[in-house]
């Protein structure tokens, strides 16, 4: 097939070219329409259960998490000129479009019960800006006697206070939001300026944008670094500026394809999708370098330029195909999670991957045929000399120090072991943040105030109509209400039972002291109050209960804590809350977005471990269809599987946990660690023909042969997943750290390990099996090309370095 494939790709380059052209072309169209994501990651899919509970909460009372805080703890914010400032810019926050709703302390409201006409009587504490600081102290005092703002709006213990804005998430969830949040900020960085006032923010929108933010920043870093450092890597190996320039105009048209399916196929930039560029162009490299440098040797040997390009996509093109397929599988096992952030991150990354395997195996050729013939400089990289004086180093430790080899794997196994044991399962919204970045130092400074800003949502469905206003009921979330209390990880709750002890307080006449629960008595006297409520109450009560009274909320917020405390909390709180509503006559459910990323977190760990035996048994099928032999197989995943216990380890001993950004890097270096052994074993069974069997001179000459690709591709992986160190997110400089890591420890396992385990397993096996065609084979070096019925056009034009 590869031998139809070479003769094809240089007789008919022209029509190729024009061919690949348009694609990109269309391509480069489809890029041009991809947008970020503005929404929480999805992790969960449709069919599970606490996804459809958070589903329909969001259709009963509308989505939550859009709520963002801006506070302090100043005292000077009470004098006089300070709080009128802050009196001033939530009016103007007020105004800003995108802004729903401001509640703060200037715009608190309180309740005034009108007897004549039986009804409560909304009123603002503060009508206007106060103009003394008598006014303003005695205002304060009002405020500070309403028990229902308590814990929300400010804390009695000490001066902190914040401003809560809800935002339309017809903006908030656009590309809209950058203006919105704009105009925010720069309100209120006017009057930190005129207050010398800090003003500290959190909640889901704020966070949710900063991560947008620097997500899109990483993109262009993240590709700008992983050229650099692949150019400079492709300038010491070839030392050729023509060398380097087409390898990266094919990564690069790579990278246009895979943004482009991200077009085609309608999915937004996530945190995720951001890694997908830099990858193809690190992925991407070692495929032209394999190219060339066989080009070169080729070329080195006959001095027939079209000669050598025909041998190079017949010899290696299935080996290139193979190693890329097991690449691309160890991206596409993803689809098999379900979640729809790993679902799109598999299929985008795959198809990247077949992308610029098609980009590589066919451009490189045809450029180079446009080319002049390499000079003697060009392949004066053939023959450097540090890079064989290494392999020579591995040939005598795989000859004469097995036994040392062995000792070491066992030592590193037995390490692992134990590193492994001590990873931690966990995931926190704001845990991949710096400990040092304003967001997450915001963050904490709200929940060490108001316990959490994270939503945390109770719904009570009491199966009945007009049941949620039953005094017993009503009793019920009120003792619901002080369990949720006892968690200091929970901020206050906030529920229909509130706004009826606000109401009791304002029946009698303001008395913090009886702001409770009516008793029936009460009940009686008060009810006929509620009728006469305003339409603005009236909505006010749609956001807590449903049309029929049947079913009500709690609503609360909660601390980033981590999925391990959260689970424990929620395993803690769920037969408590059975005692209060009994299951068989109530539903009780627990959401919200904190609830849905615990429960995210928890379906991903388990679906991406999952993934990653997927990947290793498809891997392992297809190294037994190459190979035909289920001993050499099990053989070659020894040293594939011990880079995965070393960054286990190095995880265990570091305290870095698994998490979604992190549990990427078993699947990602495995799918690339193998094509290092595929090449190997490949070249070995073609030497042990060539050698009539003889199984230690097969191995030190596939050693010799691949060592220096191996070598070479091993140092742009390294390098090139080593850029993403440079990320502001905990995860992905984790993600690329431990992948340069694991794949620097599997060239080393393939280069050693494995050759050393063929020596001294021998005939063992190398079985009858392994000596039979395989349903693949792969390209003999030995065997030459027919060039009788090759037709090239000699007129070629000559592209200057």
């Amino acid at each position: 097939m590869w031998a139809k494939f070479a003769g094809h790709i240089i007789r008919k380059r022209h029509y190729i070219l024009a061919i690949l052209a348009v694609i990109t072309f269309v391509m480069g169209f489809f890029a041009t329409k991809v947008k970020m994501s503005y929404e929480m990651a999805q992790m969960l899919p449709s069919t599970d259960s606490t996804y459809q509970d958070f589903e329909r909460f969001k259709q009963q009372f509308g989505q939550e998490g859009s709520v963002l805080v801006i506070g302090m703890q100043e005292k000077a914010l009470f004098e006089l000129d300070n709080f009128n400032k802050w009196y001033d810019i939530s009016t103007d926050l007020k105004k800003v479009v995108g802004i729903d709703e401001i509640l703060s302390i200037p715009a608190i409201v309180n309740l005034e019960k009108n007897s004549s006409e039986k009804k409560f009587i909304p009123k603002r504490v503060f009508e206007k800006k106060p103009t003394s600081q008598e006014e303003l102290d005695s205002l304060l005092n009002v405020v500070y006697n309403l028990p229902f703002y308590n814990g929300y709006l400010y804390n009695n213990s000490d001066d902190f206070t914040l401003m809560a804005l809800t935002l339309d998430r017809k903006y908030l969830d656009s590309k809209d939001r950058a203006v919105l949040m704009d105009s925010t900020y720069a309100l209120i960085h006017r009057f930190e300026k005129e207050t010398n006032l800090t003003v500290r923010s959190s909640g889901l929108p704020y966070i949710r944008s900063n991560n947008t933010t620097k997500i899109s920043a990483e993109i262009k870093l993240f590709i700008v670094l992983a050229i650099l450092v692949t150019s400079i890597i492709l300038l010491l190996f070839f030392r050729s500026f023509k060398a380097m320039a087409l390898s990266m105009l094919i990564v690069m048209v790579g990278v246009v394809w895979a943004v482009g399916f991200l077009g085609m196929f309608g999915f937004e930039i996530s945190i995720l999708t951001a890694l997908i560029p830099p990858l193809i162009i690190v992925i991407g490299i070692p495929n032209c370098i394999f190219i060339l440098n066989k080009y070169h040797h080729e070329y080195s040997i006959h001095g027939n330029q079209i000669k050598a390009l025909n041998r190079v996509i017949h010899k290696i093109g299935n080996a290139i195909f193979l190693t890329n397929t097991t690449t691309g599988l160890g991206f596409a096992t993803f689809i098999f999670t379900q979640s729809a952030i790993l679902v799109e991150f598999g299929i985008i990354a795959s198809l990247g991957i077949f992308s610029v395997f098609l980009l590589s195996i066919t451009l490189m050729p045809i450029m180079q045929s446009f080319m002049q013939a390499p000079g003697e400089r060009h392949i004066k990289h053939l023959e450097r000399k540090w890079v064989y004086s290494v392999v020579k180093q591995l040939e005598v430790i795989v000859l004469n120090h097995r036994k040392a080899v062995y000792a070491v794997t066992l030592t590193i196994l037995v390490v692992a072991a134990f590193g492994i044991t001590k990873i931690t399962v966990t995931g926190n919204i704001a845990d991949d943040l710096p400990r040092y970045d304003p967001v997450y130092l915001d963050l904490k400074f709200f929940e060490s105030e108001v316990n959490g800003v994270l939503p945390l949502e109770v719904t009570i469905d009491t199966k009945k109509q007009n049941g949620v206003f039953k005094l017993s009921n009503l009793k019920k979330i009120d003792k619901l209400q002080n369990l949720l209390g006892e968690y200091p990880e929970f901020s206050k709750p906030l529920s229909i039972v509130e706004g009826l002890k606000f109401a009791k307080q304002a029946f009698y006449g303001g008395d913090p002291s009886k702001y409770s629960l009516f008793n029936s008595q009460e009940q009686a006297f008060i009810g006929p109050y509620f009728r006469g409520a305003d339409e603005t109450s009236r909505e006010l009560l749609k956001s807590y209960v449903d049309s029929n009274n049947q079913i009500t909320r709690i609503t609360a917020q909660v601390a980033d804590v981590g999925t391990n405390r959260m689970e424990a909390i929620m395993t803690d709180l769920k037969p408590r809350v059975d005692s209060i509503f009994n299951p068989e006559k109530y539903v009780v459910s627990l959401t919200g977005t904190s609830i849905v990323w615990l429960k995210g977190t928890e379906y991903l760990v388990k679906n991406l471990f999952i993934s990653l035996g997927i990947a290793i048994l498809l891997i392992a099928l297809i190294m037994s269809i190459l190979f035909s032999s289920a001993r050499m197989v099990f053989m070659s995943l020894i040293p594939n599987l011990l880079p995965l216990l070393t960054t286990a380890a190095i995880m265990g001993y570091f305290g870095i946990s698994i998490k979604p950004s992190t549990i990427l890097i078993f699947s990602i270096a495995f799918g690339i660690s193998v094509d290092d052994t595929i090449h190997f074993l490949a070249k070995y069974r073609q030497e042990l023909k060539s050698h009539s069997w003889n199984i230690k001179e097969a191995t030190l000459l596939a050693l010799k042969e691949t060592g220096v690709s191996m070598i070479y591709t091993s140092i742009v992986l390294f390098f090139g997943f080593g850029v993403f160190a440079a990320s502001e997110f905990g995860g992905t400089v984790a993600l690329g750290m431990l992948v340069s890591l694991t794949l620097l420890v599997a060239m080393c396992s393939n280069l050693i390990l494995l050759p050393s385990l063929i020596l001294s397993l021998d005939k063992r096996i190398t079985t009858k099996a392994f000596e039979k065609e395989s349903l693949i084979e792969l390209i003999d070096e030995e065997e030459d090309i027919n060039l009788d019925e090759l037709e090239i056009n000699a007129n070629r034009s000559n592209l200057e370095e």
